[in-house]
């Protein structure tokens, strides 16, 4: 008897008990640990920032991804030639399978017009020219195209065209296309161009000028949208690469084979922005606590509930008696609020920490680094300097990724894209 009436008392508690839960609010960290879902063979969200991966569902898995090759394109022409340069519509390029700005055989226009063409409306004949132009050929400019994916730790891509026709070696994944183009953001070049919604350009053929209207329909669907590319073959099916900007904070969504993806696109963002906002960890010239020394750079990344109380910070010296104003030459230590500076994108080094140097360079005074923990891993690295010898700023591109492509490899022929390739050949690392 008394079992039954525990029993019953037991069985009366877990309904009460039941009833006020569903009283009460689902808690925001039960929201920050949701999945979220998409109709996508494969998707992934990045910060543009910090290079933080949010969200990745099949993310490395290479596939086939149509135009969205023509990102990898844009790039390579815009870090490897003049933009003002004209390039010339040859027979390769004319008439070209798939979309097309249908261009005429021999004509001419800037590089930097033809990319608004490649971008906007995926032009296929586009693509083909300004890889000729750059590359001096075809093969050559797909040479330059996988330095470049190599350069950036794309583990999962391979080229073997321009355009993005299905071709076999041909493919990429969600996770390497997003590393590809928060890169690629970084270059104003780029990021101008994919941002357009119209671009008129001249004709010299007829009486009217062309007037491209971007295909991407989340530059009107979704607020904040400034960008990226749309991409569809057959194989490939269709597939998406947008990026949207809300309060400073840039996201880049992917998905590959995916028949909702103006939806699934704007659930992506939303995701990021509502639960990964990006927080400034560090200002540049700040000062480091205990210590006569400021920060070199700005710092800042995209955290969910609860990360923030698991940041660490550890100042590391280098061995110069006059670093610390308390005489310490080595080891560990509170730096306040100041964190940590690389990204933790595919491709992105270490600060290093070398004392030496001569004026001028930006390694004078450099006397050392915090670098900036979440739990056990660390996201970045901030150097810091003696305060009358902080460098010049310079912008997140040239600082996260130019250094390893300071050399361009525009080509006009076989030889010079001989030379092209082997310049990239000995200018590519990890």
């Amino acid at each position: 008897m008394n079992m039954k009436i525990l029993t019953r008392k037991s069985m009366l508690s877990l309904l009460l008990c039941a009833l006020l839960l569903a009283l009460v609010p689902v808690s925001a960290v039960s929201a920050e640990n949701r999945s979220i879902s998409t109709h996508a063979r494969a998707a992934a969200l990045i910060d543009v920032t910090s290079g933080r991966i949010l969200y990745s569902s099949r993310g490395d898995e290479p596939m086939l991804i149509a135009s969205l090759t023509k990102i990898m394109t844009a790039l390579v022409a815009i870090e490897n030639s003049d933009i003002t340069s004209k390039v010339k519509v040859g027979k390769n390029a004319f008439a070209k399978e798939g979309s097309s700005l249908y261009l005429k055989m021999g004509e001419e226009m800037t590089l930097k017009d033809m990319l608004y063409g490649l971008m906007l409306r995926s032009g296929n004949d586009a693509a083909t020219a300004i890889a000729e132009h750059v590359g001096g050929s075809e093969q050559g400019f797909v040479y330059l195209m996988n330095a470049k994916a190599q350069e950036l730790n794309l583990k999962n891509t391979h080229f073997a065209n321009p355009h993005g026709l299905d071709a076999e070696g041909h493919f990429s994944s969600a996770n390497d296309l997003a590393v590809l183009t928060a890169y690629a953001m970084h270059n104003p070049v780029f990021k101008e161009i994919v941002a357009t919604k119209e671009k008129t350009a001249d004709n010299p053929y007829e009486k009217w000028d062309y007037k491209w209207s971007n295909k991407n329909k989340m530059l009107r669907l979704y607020e904040g949208a400034d960008g990226v590319k749309t991409g569809y073959t057959k194989k490939a099916l269709r597939c998406l690469v947008s990026s949207a900007t809300r309060d400073g904070q840039q996201l880049v969504a992917v998905t590959l084979n995916d028949g909702n993806d103006w939806n699934d696109h704007a659930s992506l963002l939303d995701f990021g922005f509502n639960h990964y906002p990006l927080k400034t960890l560090v200002e540049r010239g700040e000062a480091v606590k205990g210590y006569s020394l400021v920060t070199g750079k700005a710092f800042a990344y995209p955290l969910g509930q609860g990360e923030e109380a698991r940041l660490v910070n550890k100042l590391e010296l280098s061995a110069d008696p006059q670093a610390s104003a308390g005489g310490d030459t080595a080891g560990t230590g509170s730096a306040g609020s100041a964190g940590v500076g690389s990204s933790v994108s595919a491709g992105a080094g270490r600060a290093s920490v070398n004392a030496s140097g001569s004026e001028g360079d930006v390694n004078f005074g450099l006397r050392g680094v915090i670098i900036l923990q979440l739990g056990d891993k660390e996201i970045g690295r901030v150097p810091v300097y003696t305060p009358s010898q902080l460098p010049p700023e310079t912008t997140p591109y040239v600082e996260k990724y130019n250094a390893a492509s300071a050399t361009a490899y525009p080509a006009g022929n076989w030889l010079q894209a001989f030379g092209s390739a082997l310049r990239a050949l000995f200018h590519t690392g990890g």
